[in-house]
């Protein structure tokens, strides 16, 4: 059925109000239509409404907005007509009166219907992991490792977070040489890398010297961001709803480091002048409520385990584990630690349950009853011709969940995290589980100076960490690697498995990707049969055929 032309509920508006509606609606007649030209408080005030008023959005904005005294809105329609004080004094009361609308509404939901956009700049990359730990509500993007050069100097220093408490120690200065010789090391390997990586994958007629050459830089980055610490600096873009940004706040306020706490501060202050109704909650007596849970929490379980660790109530099993890195541990890289092994049967219900009038129970059954080919052949119906990795089977695949333990270079995990569908956790950043070095270094002949510099600064990491292990964390460069534990649904697989394995991306986090295919390919044949995009060959310019669809939609040669 088509949507009608007209306004559903039969409002009609005389010139003069649609001359008031007409800036801040896209259509003053159509029963879908956006907004516009107005604050983010205003258009959550505004949805916060509908349910509770039988009016259409239009005949609220005019009656219990424009047109009402209290709210200032007429000096903010006045436009050019109101000075720039009048326009300030008005757009202040108008926020007043908004918030009082979303207070009697009640509901933490409001808080969603507003946005922000928020750069962040200068932060560390601890503080990026931070910011894009938000799994949902926030949209962040941030500075490539891959397609920016890292090497850049301020003031004849290089970009680095000099970390309060770690510069007040007796360790600055060594923190110091330690990050300024990864700099120095990450420079004077940069041009070497490019010309190795280009002497021994030439340019052929087909690719254009601007793929190539982009393709080429872009490889020699990623060989060489195992030495970016921790500490470098980097920018962060991040899009999100009002309720996001406040447990972001909320989180950050409370977390165990000074740069943390001091982001809050600025992205709150940042964020008042944007969405302050929606916000101001993280700062409130509910929000420290909060960031007091959330800080207990952390510091409960943190002095039980050290009560454990002088007592050695549970042996020196136990002690070893939570004092450090197992040997035990590392053998694997990407562990399948739990999953369902009736999840196939399970999946066949949840196939069929919206066709079906049983109950779920009684589905399972006879999903768990049907022969083995029968259930393949609804799996496969129900994935269908994929043509895409973007056709996703649909939500049955989100009842079988996996959950992995992984251990990777930094720098995979950073590009890892960023998945958000799924429930993940990390381990402190150390230097206990060792380093990777590329096998190109090794090639080129460049390892050695890489690995002197990996080793100054772990040294110095693992000084840091017997005296302040929180902000030890920022001398650890980005090739040591990191334990986390992802539990992860089948449909958030193929997503990732696919994305990640794809040819551009970078080799660390292709082959994690990989192998959780493999995995859930091993434990569940029938459930993985339609994951076809895993891409698992391996190249030598990760990022050259990417580059070259970008030189065909630019028409170059």
């Amino acid at each position: 059925m088509a949507i009608p032309a007209t306004d559903p509920w039969g409002d009609s508006f005389s010139d003069a109000e649609r001359a008031l509606l007409a800036p801040f609606v896209t259509d003053l007649d159509a029963p879908i239509f956006g907004l516009r030209n107005l604050p983010e408080v205003v258009k959550g005030a505004l949805f916060s409404r509908y349910s509770r008023t039988d009016k259409s959005l239009r005949r609220i904005l005019l009656d219990e907005f424009i047109q009402a005294p209290e709210s200032g809105f007429a000096a903010i329609v006045g436009g050019a007509a109101a000075s720039g004080a009048d326009q300030l004094v008005a757009v202040r009361q108008a926020e007043a009166f908004y918030e009082r609308v979303l207070i009697g509404y009640g509901d933490d939901s409001v808080a969603e219907l507003g946005g922000a956009h928020v750069a962040c700049e200068g932060v560390s990359n601890i503080a990026a992991k931070a910011l894009e730990d938000a799994r949902l509500g926030i949209s962040p993007l941030e500075k490539s490792t891959r397609y920016v050069v890292f090497n850049r100097k301020q003031a004849g220093r290089y970009r680095y977070l000099r970390e309060r408490a770690i510069m007040d120690s007796r360790h600055a200065a060594a923190y110091e040489r330690a990050l300024d010789g990864l700099f120095d090391t990450y420079s004077a390997l940069l041009d070497p890398t490019i010309a190795a990586v280009r002497a021994r994958t030439p340019r052929d007629a087909q690719t254009s010297e601007r793929a190539y050459n982009s393709a080429t830089r872009a490889k020699a980055c990623d060989l060489l961001r195992g030495l970016l610490p921790m500490a470098a600096l980097t920018n962060v873009g991040l899009f999100g709803n009002g309720r996001a940004f406040e447990y972001l706040l909320t989180r950050l306020y409370a977390a165990p480091l000074a740069e943390l706490n001091s982001l809050a501060v600025a992205m709150q202050q940042a964020l008042d002048a944007l969405i302050p109704s929606f916000v101001k909650r993280a700062r409130s007596e509910r929000g420290q409520a909060q960031q007091a849970y959330l800080r207990g929490a952390r510091e409960r379980v943190a002095a039980l385990l050290d009560e454990r660790r002088k007592t050695n109530d549970q042996g020196a099993d136990f002690a070893a584990l939570v004092a450090g890195p197992s040997s035990l541990l590392d053998e694997h890289d990407v562990e399948l630690v739990e999953y369902d092994p009736d999840a196939e049967a399970k999946v066949v219900a949840d196939i069929l349950y919206p066709h079906a009038e049983l109950p779920l129970s009684e589905l399972r059954a006879l999903a768990a009853a049907m022969p083995a080919d029968e259930r393949l052949a609804l799996v496969r119906a129900y994935a269908g011709e994929r043509g895409s990795r973007f056709h996703r089977p649909g939500r049955a695949f989100e009842r079988p969940v996996y959950t992995f333990d992984l251990l990777a270079d930094l720098g995979a995990y950073r590009d890892l995290q960023r998945h958000r569908v799924l429930t993940q956790e990390r381990q402190r950043f150390g230097v206990g589980h060792g380093y990777v070095t590329p096998a190109e270094l090794e090639e080129y002949g460049l390892a050695g100076q890489y690995a002197a510099a990996l080793e100054g600064a772990a040294a110095v990491a693992a000084a840091l960490a017997a005296e302040l292990p929180e902000p030890s964390q920022y001398a650890v460069p980005l090739a040591f690697r990191v334990r986390w534990r992802i539990t992860i649904n089948l449909r958030a697989a193929y997503h990732l498995a696919e994305l990640r394995s794809a040819p551009q991306g970078h080799p660390a986090y292709r082959r994690i990707a990989q192998a959780i295919y493999a995995q859930i390919r091993a434990a569940h044949p029938t459930l993985a049969e339609a994951m076809r995009f895993v891409d698992t060959s391996d190249y030598a310019l990760e990022r050259l055929d990417a580059e070259r669809r970008l030189d065909a939609r630019l028409g170059q040669r």
